[in-house]
């Protein structure tokens, strides 16, 4: 059983990864941002997922700054976007997340998005990135299995994660157990379904069962089927709440009740079928 905030899963590589973290998705740049991720890192979390996309590295980085904690005890992650996606791009683009997030360094470093005839190429520059020592784990988000399949085909290096849109609607259990398969991490974004489930009968029976918040009920479901999770949240009583996951266990019926909501419904675009 994870016991708390600090505990790990160990990658295919052997680097530590918390399983749990504070995703700053839609987080402007500014004092709520900056907070946020204090609050978090004051309250114990110790993984911190932003992106390039996200505009928001420099505030991220300042937050961790002020936090006042050792670099080596923080998990931080950041991805390439699309439009940088190619060898000589992706270097470029890692050195101004770096740059924006002034660190020496990020502990995951994952291809954003699998655009079609661009990600092998950015793919070589992140096995460059990890060989050179610049970065200690390297993945890709919203990869499906043929795209995993394609890019490990030619791969030096196999993806130490993969960061998918997962929740009760959205379970990926095709996805999950090809991932189990190759030994790459699956990590849940947009876990809470963007709220939609909050008032869900099913998940509130289950809440009220064990005395917690749908929030807290479904964040545990990740955990206990193996999937790294960093809920975003800004509120500072919400932060704490979303953490507080680990002095409770689902049974394995109530995981079933749970894994039986998937209707393969999306919040988020369709990897095989977006334009941006």
């Amino acid at each position: 059983m994870i016991n708390n905030l600090q505990d790990t899963i160990t990658l295919n590589n052997g680097v530590k990864m918390p399983w749990f973290g504070l995703g700053v998705f839609k987080v402007a740049e500014g004092p709520e941002l900056v907070n946020a991720v204090k609050t978090a890192i004051k309250h114990g979390y110790r993984s911190i997922d932003t992106a390039a996309v996200y505009e928001n590295e420099e505030g991220v980085g300042q937050a961790i700054k002020e936090a006042g904690i050792a670099r080596e005890d923080l998990f931080v992650t950041s991805k390439v976007w699309n439009s940088e996606l190619g060898y000589e791009s992706t270097l470029a683009a890692y050195e101004t997340s770096l740059k924006k997030l002034g660190l020496e360094y990020l502990d995951l470093f994952l291809i954003h998005w699998p655009v079609a005839g661009k990600y092998k190429e950015a793919w070589r520059a992140l096995e460059k990135l990890y060989r050179d020592g610049r970065v200690k784990a390297i993945g890709v988000s919203n990869f499906q299995i043929h795209h995993l399949e394609d890019l490990i085909k030619d791969a030096e290096v196999k993806p130490m994660v993969n960061q998918v849109e997962y929740h009760p609607r959205l379970t990926q259990k095709e996805v999950q157990a090809f991932c189990r398969e190759q030994g790459i991490q699956l990590e849940a974004w947009s876990p809470l379904m963007q709220g939609q489930l909050l008032d869900n009968e099913v998940l509130v029976g289950i809440a009220e069962k064990y005395k917690k918040s749908v929030a807290q009920v479904i964040l545990r479901w990740d955990l206990q089927n193996g999937v790294v999770t960093i809920p975003k949240s800004t509120k500072e009583h919400r932060i704490i709440e979303n953490s507080q996951v680990f002095d409770f266990e689902l049974t394995a019926d109530d995981m079933d009740k749970i894994n039986e909501m998937n209707q393969n419904h999306r919040v988020g675009p369709d990897p095989d079928n977006f334009d941006f």
